[in-house]
């Protein structure tokens, strides 16, 4: 059996119990997703942006899919399906199993007092495929501060197809935080869509502290004048894991600016995967935009695969891309050894101050500070086993 026929031969079984427990505005998208996935099936590695993870292999394991009934937000069915590539398999999979649906939604010219908290457990006693659908929209002039946590608290097989579709009226300013704190039993992949007006401002942060295997996508549309879109991700990765971002930026309006910025440390076996693209349409003219992706190899066995592109239909207009992938400077090494400092620390402060250039960019403060504490104990080895945890032993 194909990956693909698993899931199309359970659509068609369940459906019926699918449609009764779910209302309405969620059922009305889920047949023509089920002919998209049937007709399109997992992308294959010769799809430019699918190159450096195999889907069909990490779909291909017996999960079980939860169908049971949610509550649901009414209001969510205006944004639903509206930002997302509809034509893409993983998120018409996602369509024909979504069962929950997450809204936040900031009114106009509202602020929150607080950052608003998404925190997605996985639980379970035998191997699970979650359909997650996340939906935040921010009318005019709003403001928010978004963090989605996911974790991890039973040592099972879980796979996680999640979609998140955000829209930016003209004015509002987001900051955006994807966490993972997983474990090495995880597959978690994620798309995010992002609509963005006039006037915005938008800050996406993705964190990669400690998984199984994890894909994620980027995808942005900047649709009116003078705003900026800010994506930043770092990733720390040892053991056999696994992390692939893939990002666009599409610039369809002029003067808009976009910068990004992806460091990943990685050791044993680990492989990093980058591939970052800008879009300057034809009319978006006085665009700036920067990317750059720096990769740090602990150990000779670590890969990393990176492929910063840039594809310019406007002439007046600022852009750049980089790349670099290294090892350890053997000379700081050696200069930090000369005055007492062990082996072990000096590398484990190299790469602290290598990835902390990606935190400090956060512009909230009691998250910046949290996450300098998390990224130096996933540093020493703490994370992979958490207190009064023994699922990774």
């Amino acid at each position: 059996m194909t990956s693909e026929k698993q899931y199309i031969e359970f659509y068609e079984e369940e459906r019926a119990g699918i449609m009764s427990r779910s209302p309405e505005w969620m059922n009305a998208h889920r047949d023509e997703a089920f002919r998209t996935f049937s007709a399109a099936g997992f992308p294959s590695r010769k799809d430019e942006r699918n190159r450096y993870t195999d889907v069909a292999k990490d779909f291909a394991h017996n999960y079980g899919i939860n169908t049971s009934q949610r509550p649901q937000d009414a209001s969510a069915q205006t944004l639903y399906n509206a930002v997302a590539d509809t034509r893409d398999a993983l998120v018409a999979l996602n369509t024909m199993f979504a069962m929950e649906c997450k809204t936040v939604r900031v009114g106009k010219g509202e602020r929150p007092q607080h950052p608003i908290q998404i925190v997605n457990t996985l639980r379970g006693e035998h191997p699970e495929m979650v359909s997650r659908r996340i939906l935040i929209e921010l009318e005019e002039n709003a403001e928010a501060d978004i963090i989605i946590i996911d974790r991890a608290a039973s040592k099972q097989r879980f796979l996680t197809n999640q979609v998140i579709e955000v829209r930016c009226a003209d004015g509002a300013r987001l900051n955006l935080y994807e966490i993972e704190e997983t474990h090495l039993l995880c597959t978690r992949y994620s798309s995010l869509f992002m609509s963005v007006g006039a006037n915005c401002s938008v800050h996406h942060t993705s964190l990669t502290l400690f998984n199984g295997h994890t894909r994620n996508r980027c995808d942005v549309s900047l649709c009116g004048e003078h705003s900026e879109v800010v994506l930043n991700g770092c990733v720390i990765a040892d053991k056999m894991q696994r992390v692939d971002n893939n990002t666009v930026i599409d610039h369809q309006a002029a003067r808009c600016a976009s910068r990004q910025l992806y460091k990943y440390v990685l050791d044993d076996s680990a492989m990093g995967a980058f591939a970052g693209r800008i879009l300057v349409r034809p009319g978006a003219q006085h665009t700036t935009s920067q990317e750059t992706n720096a990769n740090l190899c602990g150990a000779r066995t670590a890969r990393m695969y990176t492929q910063p592109m840039l594809e310019i239909y406007a002439d007046d207009v600022k852009c750049s891309h980089g790349s670099t992938v290294g090892q350890m400077n053997e000379d700081a090494l050696f200069y930090m050894r000369q005055r007492g400092i062990s082996e072990r620390e000096a590398r484990l402060l190299l790469k602290s101050a290598f990835i902390t250039e990606v935190i400090e960019h956060i512009p909230l403060s009691s998250l910046r500070d949290r996450l300098l504490i998390l990224v130096e104990r996933r540093l020493k080895g703490e994370l992979s086993k958490c207190e009064g945890c023994k699922m990774c032993e």
